[in-house]
């Protein structure tokens, strides 16, 4: 099987990298040197956001890339702080300008912080709307939404997100936004995909890494696109980086993927914050 990455359609007519890299946690002097990399070994999918503070140095690594703007797709997420319509034009703006871009190919609302803007993240996404038919975002989606933050969304709002982008792990499987994210044509991006690196001691993973003849990371990241989920794995270890990009020439088969979606722990195996109680907004 060659090792190449697969292309996922999204709901709008575009299509995004089914693996990518993630920025997130590193440092913004760092961070174009570890995007560089990247694109070297292969990757064509960064996934920045504007609370990690780090988008002017992915821009500038694809820029120095040597690769057209079309041939890297980049995301970024709208910041916590930002969520009124004016101050999310104004994020978005922002983020263009750090990018040094005139497009992003995907922009979402980081969190729905549902306790706080009087609960209105509707507002919010109508704006992300607007970006879209501006041409300015390619494709628009969520991150971090819940089932009803989502119903919220198709009742009240026009276009439906191209993805959700969640937490999921072997340790928390998400399954019922995943399944609500197929139900209505909404890709899954699964963020924190080794659950900050708390699967790889665990010894069924440790057993069917020895079996199949890879490392814990690559079976795990394996498990996520079998699922058919998007994925974005983040290091700035060098050989780190190059395993994490070997996943596409071996499979497992069913018997090991229920293996491996049988250590979700639900809510308990959770890693970040909840997303109904979330309620952060950077100074």
């Amino acid at each position: 099987m060659a090792n190449t990455i697969p292309d996922i359609a999204l709901n709008d007519g575009n299509t995004i990298p089914q693996l990518g890299f993630g920025v997130f946690q590193i440092e913004p002097k760092d961070t174009a040197e570890a995007v560089g990399r990247a694109l070297k070994i292969g990757y064509r999918h960064i996934d920045t956001a504007e609370m990690y503070g780090n988008e002017a140095e992915v821009g500038q690594a694809v820029r120095a890339s040597g690769l057209n703007r079309d041939e890297v797709f980049v995301t970024s997420k709208l910041n916590n702080g930002f969520h009124r319509p004016d101050d999310a034009r104004r994020a978005f703006d922002s983020t263009l300008a750090a990018l040094k871009m005139d497009h992003i190919d995907l922009f979402l609302i980081h969190w729905p912080l549902p306790t706080l803007y009087d609960g209105d993240f509707v507002s919010t996404w109508r704006v992300l709307e607007e970006l879209q038919r501006d041409g300015r975002a390619r494709s628009i989606g969520v991150s971090n939404f819940q089932v009803p933050h989502l119903e919220r969304l198709a009742a009240e709002a026009t276009v439906a997100p191209a993805v959700n982008q969640i937490e999921v792990h072997p340790y928390l499987g998400n399954e019922e936004v995943r399944a609500y994210n197929s139900a209505h044509d909404i890709r899954t991006e699964a963020w924190s995909p080794i659950a900050q690196g708390k699967v790889l001691d665990d010894p069924t993973l440790i057993d069917i890494a020895g079996q199949v003849g890879r490392t814990v990371a690559q079976v795990v990241l394996r498990w996520h696109v079998q699922r058919g989920d998007i994925v974005f794995p983040k290091s700035t270890t060098p050989s780190r980086v190059e395993e994490n990009f070997r996943i596409f020439d071996f499979e497992l088969d069913d018997a090991t993927m229920a293996r491996i979606s049988g250590l979700d722990k639900g809510e308990t195996g959770r890693q970040g914050p909840n997303p109904d109680t979330f309620d952060y907004l950077p100074d």
